[in-house]
């Protein structure tokens, strides 16, 4: 991977977000007992800040964040054990995520879909970046 600084007498700021919309899972998640008997569906949404600095190159898959491998990684942790709490499953989004030297910052929006009746969502949203 090949750190390239931007000259600083530019006058623009560069920032490069990897998107992932409305990634709509059945997943084992929730404090209740009936929730704990059957997956629900949740529609996460993240936007990731990755390092500007880093130049992408085609023949070195490092230098960018790859949306399909973090949307797998997420399908991934999402079927390994039941969370209890949409927090719960955020921090472990995070934690995942955080491992790659190129993400900064994430936000976060975890919805339930079909949990109250009369919503159409209800969720949490949370940012979290490195400092």
């Amino acid at each position: 991977m090949r750190i390239i600084k931007f000259k600083k007498n530019e006058k623009f700021k560069y920032k490069r977000k990897v998107i992932i919309k409305d990634l709509i899972l059945n997943i084992s998640i929730g404090i209740h007992t009936f929730e704990k008997k059957k997956k629900q569906r949740v529609k996460i949404n993240i936007e990731i800040l990755t390092n500007p600095y880093v130049y992408p190159n085609n023949k070195d898959l490092t230098t960018i964040l790859n949306y399909e491998e973090v949307v797998k990684k997420i399908e991934k942790l999402t079927h390994l054990k039941h969370h209890e709490l949409i927090e719960d499953l955020a921090e472990n989004i995070f934690n995942m995520l955080f491992k790659n030297k190129l993400v900064k910052k994430i936000d976060l929006r975890i919805e339930k879909l079909d949990i109250i009746k009369k919503t159409n969502s209800v969720g949490i949203e949370v940012s979290k970046s490195k400092i």
